[in-house]
């Protein structure tokens, strides 16, 4: 293969580079002979062929290889072809190993690909355990986990100088399951193939190369070289190809002036854009003008994240700040074409979903990530801008190697595709993948788990999640008592196939008393989770599929767990699609969460309408929890007549609070057909947890009232009374054998 070739040839050439006294070398020296590159993309593939007839004895002498029959594939495999079974359901399964070459990040990751879009995704952090041979443990899944239960990973290669021979052996252990080995053939030296087009408008020069010694101020150890973005993007480990011949966007295009808006820019790059196709692919459109609407102060932009495919085009501005050199610099033309050179890097960063340096941590409305991250805000990468370092613009170019940070490089050599590839998710979407405090051997692990065997919901029913965090270490921890009850401990994301992730903002947030609980090895804690609305509104509401995931922020750590799909069913008619209009309304979702409200009216009237009207659906049982609630106890109600809402005081209002006495009969009714009619409808909708909680609200409602109505005096209702009597010994009873047998249960959960 001539581009491993060239690859091996300037990697010899670069290890046998002698640095200059003092100096430290950018590459560093290896003993000769020079050991190959073994990074790279290794794969196999389900082979198929026909069946072929049972052979007869063997000859005793040798004979000539016989031909194929007409219409029969050659039973021997190709040299690239691995005969070994994929786990089933996989048709083709990869490796990226990166080992050595180009800034190494000593990891490996891999993918399963099946039917239907099945695919599993796996990264393990490497240490070397011999020659050519690395052991890890596996840290990020994702997909069809379920089919991947493995925890360690060792891999073997074999190096040489001829492509067809090289190898990678791979073997997978741990998580309860037998070892699984893997031999797959060398592909490619890198890890993905992209296409790059770069297009500018009339009278513009697109900046696609740059001399990395045109300026003074740079490292000593710096390589002097002419350096394009597409060997920048190289040395990421994308296979750059360009997608077509560079053109001129006319700028009558454009509209009356030379300045471009998002929208014309979009419309420019469907006309223009040789690759252009509303879906995610590899391939990326660069395009360089004067100036955006905005003027001079917008040096560059990920312009494309307003139509249905985000991330799949980029534009530099030459006429803005980024050709002004700062006063009295050394060489003014060599610093505005590395600016731009920097800043063309740097707009193709966002396309390929990275984040500036120090928006790691943003705001939830920018889009969120799926596990912590941590600003650099001293970087020295393409992503950081240079005059926010300490030092300013002098410092960063100083210290800057023309790369990426190793955070960086992992997200984009390691994140499954999605993640990645243009086009995919959504702009600022899931690239906090890049770096989790999340250590290789937690002690604890988190589950997400629902109990209902498989993860569908009604339409109009809202999820509720059962948390289980248990020490799978070797010895006790303290942890506090309510942790998963802390939700501002957490980082919790909901995303809806092909639309953009949404972190889960509670109502509210608690201050506990911090008590500690001693969890012994094996044992766990869990709390339930209700997920589907807050702050955001309905996080989990329309018809589809969607994916949870949950950080939670330890001291010294964040416990990631696992991706958790489920999948929200169409309604069932009409009458189910109207009243949804009312029931995904900010005060439905607050009356749930907080188990029940006195004067939401619109939104109890709603919950009234669906427990009658939609009786045996598990929403019933939701509504009729929310609405029993605060007819069971003594419910305190903030009055302010005839003046709610006129006065952002209470006390200016005359506001008073009143008690709004319990209605337990209603009460008893409401819960009883909420929580005993159907057991288990009840259980798998609101919730192990949550349920046996509602069960002993129930019961501690009724021993108080049922005493009350038990010492008042007989008169001439007391028949009635002796019935309500029954009918509450009776519920309690019924209570008790449910408690009971909750004990003696395990969720059926997936």
């Amino acid at each position: 293969m001539k581009e491993q070739d060239q690859i091996d040839q300037e990697y010899r050439v670069e290890a046998a580079e002698i640095a200059r006294p003092g100096i430290e070398p950018l590459i560093p020296i290896i003993p000769w002979p020079p050991r190959l590159r073994v990074s790279g993309l290794y794969a196999a593939s389900r082979i198929v062929t026909p069946a072929i007839p049972a052979p007869g004895p063997l000859p005793i002498q040798p004979v000539p290889v016989a031909q194929p029959m007409p219409g029969m594939a050659p039973t021997a495999a190709a040299p690239w072809q691995i005969e070994e079974l994929l786990p089933w359901g996989f048709l083709r399964e990869e490796l990226r190993l990166d080992v050595d070459g180009r800034y190494p990040q000593m990891m490996a990751s891999g993918t399963l690909y099946g039917v239907l879009a099945k695919r599993v995704h796996w990264i393990a952090r490497l240490t070397a355990s011999g020659p050519n041979a690395w052991t890890g443990s596996i840290w990020f899944k994702d997909g069809d986990v379920a089919s991947f239960p493995y925890t360690m990973v060792e891999i073997t290669t074999t190096a040489t100088f001829l492509s067809s021979q090289r190898k990678a052996v791979v073997r997978f252990s741990g998580g309860g399951t037998s070892v699984r080995t893997r031999t797959l053939a060398f592909k490619s030296p890198y890890f993905r193939q992209v296409e790059f087009e770069f297009d500018c408008a009339t009278g513009v020069t697109a900046t696609t190369h740059i001399g990395t010694h045109d300026h003074p101020n740079r490292p000593a150890t710096l390589p002097g070289e002419t350096l394009t973005i597409e060997e920048v993007y190289r040395r990421v480990g994308f296979d750059v190809r360009k997608s077509g011949s560079d053109s001129i966007v006319p700028i009558g295009d454009a509209g009356t002036n030379a300045r471009w808006s998002d929208n014309e820019m979009h419309d420019a790059m469907q006309v223009y854009w040789s690759r252009f196709a509303g879906k995610a692919q590899w391939s990326l459109w660069v395009f360089f003008a004067r100036l955006h609407e905005q003027g001079t102060s917008l040096g560059g932009i990920m312009f494309d994240d307003i139509g249905p495919n985000h991330r799949q085009g980029t534009a530099i501005f030459n006429e803005s700040f980024i050709s002004t050199a700062p006063t009295g610099d050394a060489n003014p033309v060599a610093w505005a074409k590395r600016m731009r050179f920097w800043t063309a890097c740097h707009e193709m960063g966002h396309a390929f979903n990275l984040a500036h340096s120090w928006q790691k941590q943003h705001p939830p409305d920018w889009g969120t990530p799926w596990i912590p991250l941590a600003n650099e805000p001293e970087a020295r990468s393409f992503m950081n801008y240079p005059y926010n370092v300490s030092g300013g613009q002098t410092a960063f170019f100083s210290d800057f190697a023309f790369r990426f940070s190793d955070n960086e490089l992992i997200f984009m050599r390691h994140a499954p595709e999605r993640f990645v590839q243009m086009g995919n998710a959504d702009w600022f979407d899931h690239h906090g993948f890049e770096q989790a405090s999340a250590s290789p051997e937690p002690a604890l692990k988190l589950n997400l788990r629902v109990d209902r065997a498989q993860a569908t919901y009604q339409f109009l029913e809202p999820v509720v999640l059962e948390l289980k965090l248990t020490n799978i270490g070797p010895r006790p921890m303290v942890l506090e008592k309510e942790l998963l009850s802390m939700t501002d401990h957490m980082t919790v994301i909901v995303k809806k196939r092909d639309k953009p992730a949404r972190q889960y903002l509670p109502f509210a947030r608690y201050c506990h008393d911090m008590q500690a609980q001693v969890v012994m090895p094996g044992e766990f804690v869990t709390d339930s989770l209700f997920i589907s609305v807050g702050r955001n509104g309905w996080d989990i509401a329309e018809p589809g599929y969607y994916t949870i995931q949950i950080a939670l922020h330890m001291e010294t750590e964040d416990i990631v767990s696992e991706a958790l799909t489920i999948r929200v069913a169409p309604p069932r008619g009409y009458d189910e699609e109207f009243i949804a209009q009312d029931f995904f309304s900010d005060d439905v979702g607050r009356i749930l969460n907080f188990d029940g409200s006195a004067i939401l009216r619109r939104g109890n009237d709603t919950l009234r309408e669906v427990s009658e009207r939609f009786g045996d659906r598990a929403v019933a049982n939701h509504a009729r929890v929310a609405l029993a609630a605060p007819l069971a106890r003594d419910y305190k109600v903030l009055d302010m007549g005839d003046r709610m809402g006129e006065m952002a005081s209470a006390k200016e209002a005359g506001g008073r609070l009143r008690r709004a006495a319990p209605r337990i009969e209603e009460a008893r009714q409401l819960y009883t057909s909420a929580l005993l009619e159907k057991k288990d409808q009840a259980i798998a909708t609101l919730g192990r947890t949550d349920y046996e909680y509602y069960l002993g609200r129930f019961r501690e409602s009724l021993m108080e009232h049922g005493a009350v109505l038990k010492k008042e005096p007989r008169d001439v209702k007391r028949d009635a009374k002796r019935e309500k009597n029954g009918d509450i010994e009776h519920t309690m009873r019924v209570i008790k054998e449910t408690l009971s047998s909750l004990k003696d249960q395990e969720p059926v959960s997936r």
